[in-house]
C-alpha cells in the first residue's frame, strides 16, 4: 500500500493552545497507528503573544514562509489579553496568515453530541448539524488592525473598510456549494443559505448577487436567504432546519460563537480556514490563559479540527487514508459522548484535558478491536 505523506506546520501558540495542540497530535497519531497509510511531517513554528513578549516579533523569522510551504497548518490558539501591540490590539499573526495565503473559506461545523449540554429545551436540538461558512479574508476583517488598513483621523475618527470582491466571493460560494454536495452524499440535506444584509448595504447586495450566479451552476442544491439579524433569531428558534450558512467575515465571527453555544460551548467549536493551496485548522476558542497548563481545557474542538485537517489532506493529496483517519476520530468523539465516557470539565464533568485525550485515544483503538470480531 502506498503511504500518503503531508507536511503540517504546527503553531501551539498561547495559553491552552499548547495543551489542546498536544492533545490533538496524540489523537491524530493514534488514528494513524490504526489506519496506517499516511505519514505527517510536523514542522514546529513559534508564534503568538508569548513569543512577542520575548522577542518583539509575533512569529519566528521565516515562520510565515515555512507555514506557506506546508500542506496544512495546525494552530492551537493565539493571543493573551495582557500582551498587546502599542495601539491596544491583541497579537494575531494568524489573521495575517489568512490574508497572505488566501484562506477565504472559514468552515465552522456546529454539531450536537449526546450528553453534551443543550441550551435549547426543544428535543429537536439534539439534531443540530450545520456548518457556518465564514469568508475569512475580506468583509470587515479586511481592515483588521494587523493589516494596518484603517484610516485614523487624529483622535477624532477611525474609518475601516468592509470589502467584498467578486474574485473571493465567487470562490467562497463555489466552495459552499461543493461542500453542500459533499454533505448531501453523506446524508445531510445539502441545502445552503445566503446570510447577508442585502436590504441595507450595497456590498451585501453584491454578495447575494454573486451567490445567485454561482447557484445557477448547482441545480441539485437547494438554496435560501436570510438577513443576518433574522438568522440570529432562527439559530435560536430552529437551528436544526439549517445545513450550510454562508456569510461575510464579521457576521460569521459572531454567529459561529452563538451557534457553538447551542451545542455545548467553544470547547466543541472546530474550525478550518481553507484556500486554494493551503488550509489552516484550529479550535475556534481563545487561549483561555486563566486555565492554561492546569489540565482543565476541553480539547474536543482542537481534536475535531485535527479531523477536519485530515479530511482536507485527503482532498489535497488524494490519500484516502487521511479521510479514513478523520472519520475514525469523528466517530470516536461521537461514541465517547453517546456512551458518557467523555465528560469535560467545561460541561461540569470530572475529566480534564489529559483524561479526555486518553479516552479518545482509547476509543480510536477500540475501532480496530471491533473490526476484528
Amino acid at each position: 500500500m502506498t503511504t500518503a505523506k503531508a507536511q503540517v506546520a504546527v503553531i501551539e501558540g498561547d495559553g491552552i493552545g499548547i495543551d489542546v495542540t498536544r492533545a490533538t497530535l496524540a489523537v491524530v497519531e493514534a488514528a494513524r497507528g490504526i489506519v496506517g497509510g499516511f505519514d505527517l511531517d510536523l514542522v514546529p513554528i513559534s508564534a503568538g503573544a508569548s513569543y512577542y513578549a520575548e522577542t518583539g516579533a509575533d512569529i519566528q523569522p521565516g515562520g510565515e514562509e515555512a507555514a506557506g510551504e506546508a500542506d496544512a497548518i495546525f494552530l492551537g490558539a493565539i493571543g493573551l489579553p495582557h500582551i498587546r501591540w502599542p495601539d491596544g490590539t491583541e497579537i494575531s499573526p494568524h489573521l495575517r496568515l489568512r490574508d497572505r495565503f488566501g484562506l477565504y473559506a472559514g468552515v465552522r461545523p456546529v454539531k450536537a453530541y449526546a450528553n453534551a449540554p443543550k441550551r435549547l429545551a426543544d428535543p429537536r436540538a439534539a439534531g443540530i448539524d450545520l456548518v457556518i461558512l465564514r469568508e475569512s479574508t475580506e468583509g470587515l476583517f479586511y481592515s483588521a488592525a494587523v493589516h494596518k488598513r484603517a484610516e485614523v483621523v487624529g483622535d477624532s475618527a477611525v474609518f475601516e473598510t468592509l470589502r467584498i470582491s467578486r474574485d473571493v466571493t465567487e470562490r467562497l460560494h463555489r466552495f459552499g456549494f461543493r461542500l453542500a454536495e459533499k454533505r448531501k452524499r453523506r446524508g445531510s440535506p445539502g441545502r445552503i443559505t445566503c446570510v447577508d444584509k442585502a436590504n441595507v448595504f450595497t456590498s451585501m447586495a453584491f454578495f447575494r448577487k454573486i451567490f445567485d450566479e454561482v447557484a445557477a451552476e448547482f441545480a441539485d442544491i437547494e438554496t435560501g436567504y436570510n438577513y443576518v439579524d433574522a438568522q440570529a433569531l432562527e439559530l435560536i428558534r430552529r437551528p436544526w432546519e439549517f445545513d450550510i450558512l454562508v456569510m461575510e467575515n464579521m457576521f460569521g465571527d459572531i454567529l459561529s460563537d452563538l451557534a457553538a453555544a447551542l451545542v455545548g460551548g467553544m470547547g466543541m467549536a472546530s474550525c478550518g480556514e481553507i484556500g486554494d493551496e493551503l488550509g489552516l485548522f484550529q479550535p475556534a476558542h481563545g487561549s483561555a490563559p486563566d486555565i492554561a497548563g492546569q489540565d482543565k481545557a476541553n480539547p474536543c474542538a482542537a481534536i475535531l479540527s485535527g479531523a477536519l485537517m485530515l479530511d482536507y489532506l485527503a482532498d489535497r493529496t488524494g490519500g484516502e487514508a487521511f479521510a479514513t483517519g478523520a472519520l475514525l476520530i469523528e466517530e470516536a468523539v461521537a461514541r465517547g459522548f453517546e456512551e458518557n465516557r467523555l465528560r469535560p470539565m467545561e460541561f461540569g464533568g470530572d475529566m480534564g484535558t489529559e483524561a479526555v485525550t486518553r479516552t479518545i485515544v482509547d476509543l480510536v483503538g477500540e475501532r480496530e478491536t471491533r473490526a476484528r470480531f
